[in-house]
């Protein structure tokens, strides 16, 4: 198989995979706002902290190429 081709094939296999784990991410989201939404609205605001400095980590890296 083409180089390229495999990568696209593993691309899709992570993309199937992430799809199913999106789901299960949004259904703890959902359950810690039912159940404690006062200390998941505080984690949630630490995961997109990070996750900004995550952004602009990448940005540097894009920036470079």
């Amino acid at each position: 198989m083409h180089k390229s081709k495999n990568y696209l094939k593993i691309i899709s296999e992570i993309e199937k995979i992430r799809s199913k784990n999106n789901v299960n991410w949004m259904n703890i989201l959902r359950l810690a706002f039912k159940l404690d939404p006062k200390n998941a609205s505080k984690i949630m605001k630490k995961i997109n902290y990070d996750d900004k400095k995550i952004s602009n980590l990448l940005n540097k890296l894009s920036a470079k190429h």
